[in-house]
């Protein structure tokens, strides 16, 4: 899809909450529209822990060089940095170049708020898994942002438990049904795993994983495929089991999940690359009892998984210094030194293929360590990262997954109309805001 095409797609009706809070002062730190070829002083908004770190290598090495000073200022993450960046934005006064969500980059660029730096950026394209860098290009000729981190799915499980109790590791999703029930009559007061409606991400790369596309565009129109084949089959596959009893139906990141794994009554978990991060505040107790495997696949001739999670570098469109930035921006998520100073101080995993087989990679996850490959097989995962379709409303379809699965899971009532609430209601919005929508 050409560029302006895109544009005129996406902008061409979004309305957007946004706060009252005066953010005069918190753009560039240059006004002079000249200073593009001059010295450049940027602010960068990103909420990694440990960035102004890995600035500061820039900032003393090539930015010195190159007289490109880059200031971070830290911010909340999620929706509610959205809101702020296109707060300032309407006052023209967002920052040089922020951190963005994937799924966060259709809405910003629906806002006029992500400047194109496609010709900026040519080098950089092949050193990214296809599906990786299809996210910042939203399918177009255009590129609206650097990729930073990505969170490929995998599959874990504690190694122990399964060889207790005669389990083998499911390749299959099949297997995997057939791997909880098992379970079940083995150990009836213990689980495979939960279905959690508490983080949408979950069921997005689910679906991802399954072929799905939940925004795609149709001439000047987005078209809506949240209830699509592959979805559906997704919600079927997870809403049976809650309903025979087979996985538990609680949510994940509360006490009562935290002493599930903790304990061994929840003895697997569907999630991604950053899990180990998780467990070891989860279920401290299990540290070199958990393995990683990859995902469970829908037949035996497949090898694709989801993504959950991950973040990019985009230059705002208020940017004196859109050349400087997108420069940095690029350093920021290719330099081998920079990757391994975000790896050390963020703890991410990065995009760049090259990083992830590096020396900073060398070494499992302290809570992994009996399996020394671990990051080697989470490379080779990455690489079948299925390609992902955001749109201008994700936020809407994520709360009303929240709120229409968290029911479903609850009452074991059909997932299949969980589904079409979140394909009606997302919908409904665009054409609210008064985007084409195609039936």
């Amino acid at each position: 899809m050409p560029n302006t095409k895109l544009r005129r797609l996406v902008a061409t009706s979004i309305a957007v909450t946004l706060g009252a809070t005066a953010l005069a002062a918190c753009g560039s730190s240059d006004d002079d529209s000249s200073a593009e070829s001059g010295p450049a002083n940027l602010t960068y908004w990103s909420w990694t822990p440990g960035m102004d770190k890995v600035v500061d290598l820039w900032n003393k090495g090539p930015g010195k060089e190159q007289q490109i000073t880059v200031t971070v200022k830290k911010q909340a993450s999620g929706d509610t940095l959205v809101t702020k960046i296109l707060t300032a934005h309407k006052a023209k006064k967002a920052p040089d170049l922020v951190q963005a969500e994937y799924q966060a980059l259709p809405t910003l660029v629906s806002n006029d708020a992500l400047a194109d730096i496609a010709d900026e950026s040519k080098d950089a394209e092949n050193k990214f898994a296809e599906g990786v860098w299809q996210q910042t290009t939203l399918g177009s000729d255009a590129v609206y942002a650097i990729p930073q981190d990505i969170g490929p799915m995998m599959f874990y499980y504690r190694e122990d438990l399964f060889k207790k109790y005669g389990l083998t590791v499911p390749t299959t999703w099949e297997q995997f049904a057939e791997t909880a029930r098992a379970l079940k009559k083995k150990a009836p007061d213990t689980d495979l795993t939960t279905f959690s409606a508490n983080d949408s991400g979950l069921f997005a790369g689910l679906a991802q994983q399954a072929g799905a596309q939940w925004w795609t565009t149709s001439g000047d129109k987005w078209k809506v495929g949240i209830d699509d084949a592959a979805s559906q089959k997704v919600a079927k596959f997870w809403g049976d089991l809650v309903k025979e009893g087979a996985i538990d139906n609680q949510p994940m990141y509360t006490p009562s999940w935290n002493k599930a794994l903790n304990t061994g009554k929840q003895i697997a978990w569907v999630s991604a690359v950053w899990a180990p991060g998780t467990l070891t505040t989860a279920a401290p107790d299990t540290k070199g009892k958990w393995a990683m495997a990859p995902l469970p696949q829908w037949d035996d001739s497949s090898d694709v998984t989801g993504s959950w999670g991950g973040s990019s570098t985009a230059v705002t469109t208020d940017s004196k210094h859109k050349g400087a930035a997108a420069k940095f921006a690029s350093w920021l998520n290719t330099d081998p030194e920079a990757v391994a100073a975000l790896a050390k101080e963020s703890g991410i995993y990065p995009a760049v293929t090259t990083a992830q087989t590096s020396e900073a990679f060398a070494e499992p996850p302290a809570y992994f360590s009996n399996q020394p490959d671990f990051y080697t097989k989470a490379a080779e995962i990455a690489k079948t990262t299925a390609p992902s379709a955001w749109g201008p409303n994700v936020n809407v379809a994520y709360t009303t997954f929240k709120d229409a699965f968290a029911s479903a899971a609850k009452d074991k009532s059909d997932f299949g109309a969980a589904l079409k609430k979140m394909q009606d209601d997302t919908v409904a919005d665009l054409k609210k805001q008064g985007f084409g929508v195609a039936e």
